[in-house]
């Protein structure tokens, strides 16, 4: 942390540890069950995106629980402790999870005051938001306006991703029976989007080099003729995720302006419900700074 005013996120914004440091980030840790034991995502020792993957490929139960609000509560605690007069607090989208629930229960019993953000999004889409409001505050902004930018960021962010099969998606409950059992069915690659927090149907395709190749395609138009920050991300097919990020990294070398595509594998909790196979692009537009 730097600078009185706090900045909180929590696991699923995938943030790289050593960036997090960095830049001054408390992650507040999502728990993955498998069987019978709970797993703090991210923290050594913890789940791991393969031991997730394995466990799914075996049908090992696999579930996913939010902080509980006096977990959110020891992270504003924790910031206070560092010096800080206030927090800013983005996380994954309410429609989702109760993290952001979590995080508003806590900020009503937190000794300093406490802007809770629902970013809408998930992965990378709400870490390129989280580092945004980074940028406010190291530049001498308000809460307010980090919360503003992070807002407004994460609005116009494009995340998109294919699956497998639905089937992950419906057990836990992100996605109807119905429609898992239609994709099954058609033996097809489902392409979704995060809508309004929510995870939708987009298009579906027949092989999953087509899906790619859409998802590149949606990618370079979400783009346009923006600045943008791109994130690559899959669960246990690295290959497929290289070959989309270099196909991106040339089709729009403009855009990016010398910054690179990340690339990586998703966390445990967000691996636990899109299965092995999973590629997701995040397109997200810079803000002017």
């Amino acid at each position: 942390m730097s600078g009185p005013i706090a900045l909180v996120t929590d696991s699923t914004a995938s943030l790289p540890p050593e960036l997090a440091a960095r830049r001054g980030i408390i992650v507040v840790p999502l728990q993955v069950v498998i069987g019978a034991t709970s797993f703090d995502e991210g923290l050594e020792g913890g789940a791991t995106p393969e031991t997730v993957a394995d466990a799914l490929r075996e049908w090992t139960p696999v579930s996913t629980s939010r902080p509980t609000p006096a977990a959110m509560l020891e992270a504003y605690e924790q910031a206070v402790a560092a010096g800080a007069t206030e927090v800013v607090s983005i996380h994954l989208s309410g429609e989702l999870s109760g993290t952001f629930e979590s995080a508003q229960l806590a900020a009503r019993d937190a000794p300093i005051p406490v802007t809770v953000v629902d970013s809408r999004q998930l992965g990378m889409a709400t870490g390129f938001a989280v580092l945004s409001a980074a940028d406010v505050l190291d530049d001498g902004g308000s809460a307010a306006e980090a919360a503003e930018v992070a807002t407004r960021r994460a609005e116009r962010t494009t995340s998109l991703f294919y699956v497998d099969t639905l089937e992950y998606l419906r057990r836990g409950g992100r996605i109807g029976a119905a429609a898992a059992l239609l994709g099954s069915a058609l033996a097809v690659k489902p392409l979704l989007q995060l809508e309004n927090g929510r995870i939708g149907s987009l298009e579906k395709v027949r092989t999953s080099a087509r899906a790619l190749s859409r998802l590149e395609e949606l990618a370079v138009t979400a783009a346009g003729e923006d600045p943008v920050d791109l994130a690559v991300a899959h669960l246990a097919n690295p290959e497929r995720a290289e070959l989309l990020a270099g196909n991106l990294r040339e089709r729009l070398a403009d855009n990016l302006d010398g910054r690179d595509v990340l690339v990586g594998e998703v966390g445990a909790v967000i691996g636990a419900h899109v299965g092995p196979g999973m590629v997701a692009v995040v397109v997200a537009p810079t803000p002017p700074r």
